[in-house]
C-alpha cells in the first residue's frame, strides 16, 4: 500500500472567478502536483457552467486515464461528480470509477471498505469505514468528513497521519458518502450515535476525534457525549450551519432570519427560489442541503440546518481541543473561530491555530500546505499524550 505522499504546496487564487470552483481545482492541485496545476489551467477557460464543468472534468479523467495517470484521473472523476445532481444517470458510474480508481492506486479492495451496522430511531444501514493499523501504534485516530463528502478523497491525508505511527480509522456517517448514497441514512446532529457505532464496531476505548470541514462541528458534538473520545480535532471549526449560510447572502441575510424566526415558510421559500434561479452554485447546494437532510424546501433545510451548532454543547466538550481555521476561508466566517474559542470553557485543554496567506494554509482546511497542517495535527496529539508534570514532585531549580 501506498503511504508516503508529497503535498503541492501553493493556493492559486485565480484559476477560476467562482471560489467555490476554484477551491475545488486547488484541491486536486495539492494532492497531485504541477501536473494538476497544469490540466486545471488548461481547462479553466472552459469552465462557464456546471454543465461545462461536468464535460470538461469528465473528458480530463478520461485523458489521465489514459496517459496512465490513473490516481489524477480518479480525482477528476470524483471532481466531474461533485456538482452532479442525484438525477444525473452518470453520477453512479462517476462514483464507482473514483472509487475502484483510488482502491487500486492504494492497494485495496472493496472487501477492504466495513460496513459497521447503524441503526437510530427509524434509520438503518451501514456506514463505510476503513482502517489502516500498525502491529505497535502510538494511538488511534478516528476521522470523518462533513456535510457530503467522501472518506476516500481524504486518503492522502488520512494515509499521511497512519504514516505518523497511528492506527487511523476513517469512516462516512449518515449524510455521507456511501451511508447516504448506499443505505439513505440522513445526517444527524447528534454525531454521537455513529461515532460510538464505529468505536462499538473496532472495541476502542480512546481515541482522538478528527472532523474534516463541517465535521468540526460534528466531532465537537460528538465529544460532548462521547466520552471514549480522548482529544477532538476540530479541521476546521464549523460553528454554526445557518449563520455561515446567512453570511454569505447578504445583504438580505437579516431579513431571511426574520422570515424564519417568524416561521414564514412562504415568503422565505420565494425569496429563496429567486436568489436560486440567479446563482446555479447556491441552487445546487440548496438541493444537494435537501437530499442530505431528507428537506422538501429551502425552508425546511434552513430550520433542520438549526441543529448544526456548537453553541449548545460548547460547554459539555471536557477533552483536549484543537481548533484549526484559516484567515482567509471562503466557507467559514472567520469571526467564528474567535467565537468557538470562547465558548469551550470547560475543556481539559484547548489549543488554537490560525494559518495565514504567508504559509500558504488560508483558505479552507489549509488547503495550499496540507503538509503544514498535518504535522501540526501530529504534534499537538504528541504533546497532549505526554503524561501531565505534578508541580508538587517537580523539582524546582535552585537559586
Amino acid at each position: 500500500m501506498q503511504t508516503e505522499f508529497q503535498f503541492h504546496v501553493g493556493y492559486y487564487d485565480h484559476l477560476h472567478l467562482e471560489p467555490s470552483i476554484n477551491f475545488q481545482m486547488n484541491r486536486w492541485i495539492n494532492y497531485l502536483g504541477v501536473s494538476a496545476l497544469e490540466d486545471m489551467q488548461a481547462i479553466a477557460p472552459r469552465l462557464t457552467d456546471f454543465s461545462s464543468y461536468r464535460r470538461e472534468f469528465l473528458a480530463l479523467a478520461e485523458k489521465a486515464l489514459f496517459e496512465g495517470r490513473n490516481l489524477h484521473a480518479a480525482y477528476y472523476f470524483r471532481s466531474a461528480e461533485f456538482f452532479m445532481r442525484q438525477e444525473d444517470p452518470a453520477k453512479s458510474m462517476t462514483r464507482k470509477k473514483f472509487l475502484s480508481l483510488l482502491w487500486e492506486n492504494y492497494g485495496l479492495k472493496e472487501s477492504d471498505r466495513h460496513a459497521i451496522p447503524y441503526m437510530h430511531g427509524n434509520a438503518k444501514g451501514f456506514l463505510p469505514a476503513y482502517i489502516f493499523s500498525h502491529d505497535q501504534p502510538k494511538d488511534t485516530i478516528i476521522v470523518n468528513g462533513g456535510f457530503d463528502s467522501y472518506i476516500e478523497e481524504f486518503f492522502p491525508v488520512i494515509l499521511y497521519l497512519h504514516s505518523a505511527g497511528y492506527n487511523v480509522i476513517c469512516f462516512e456517517g449518515p449524510g455521507q458518502g456511501g451511508a447516504l448514497m448506499d443505505s439513505q441514512l440522513l445526517l444527524t446532529h447528534e454525531w454521537h450515535i455513529p461515532v460510538s457505532a464505529v468505536l462499538d464496531y473496532f472495541k476502542l476505548e480512546q481515541v482522538t476525534l478528527v472532523g474534516i470541514s463541517m465535521g468540526g462541528c460534528l466531532v465537537l458534538r460528538a465529544a460532548a457525549f462521547e466520552p471514549r473520545v480522548q482529544r477532538v480535532i476540530a479541521y476546521d471549526v464549523f460553528l454554526d450551519w445557518p449563520d455561515t449560510t446567512l453570511q454569505k447572502l447578504k445583504p438580505i441575510g437579516p431579513a431571511l432570519k426574520l422570515l424564519l424566526d417568524i416561521k414564514a415558510s412562504a415568503p422565505f421559500n420565494a425569496l429563496l427560489a429567486g436568489i436560486m434561479s440567479k446563482s446555479p452554485l447556491f441552487d445546487w447546494a440548496m438541493h444537494q442541503a435537501m437530499l442530505v437532510l431528507g428537506a422538501r424546501t429551502s425552508y425546511e433545510v434552513f430550520q433542520k440546518s438549526k441543529l448544526y451548532t456548537t453553541w449548545d454543547i460548547s460547554p459539555l466538550v471536557k477533552q483536549d481541543v484543537l481548533l484549526m481555521a484559516g484567515s482567509e476561508d471562503h466557507v467559514i466566517p472567520l469571526s467564528h473561530f474567535f467565537q468557538q474559542t470562547e465558548w469551550l470553557k470547560n475543556v481539559r485543554s484547548l489549543t488554537t491555530r490560525l494559518f495565514t496567506r504567508a504559509e500558504h494554509a488560508q483558505n479552507h482546511c489549509q488547503i495550499g500546505n496540507l503538509r503544514l497542517a498535518m504535522d501540526y495535527i501530529i504534534n499537538w496529539i504528541e504533546f497532549t499524550g505526554r503524561p501531565a508534570v505534578d508541580m508538587h514532585e517537580r523539582e524546582l531549580p535552585k537559586d
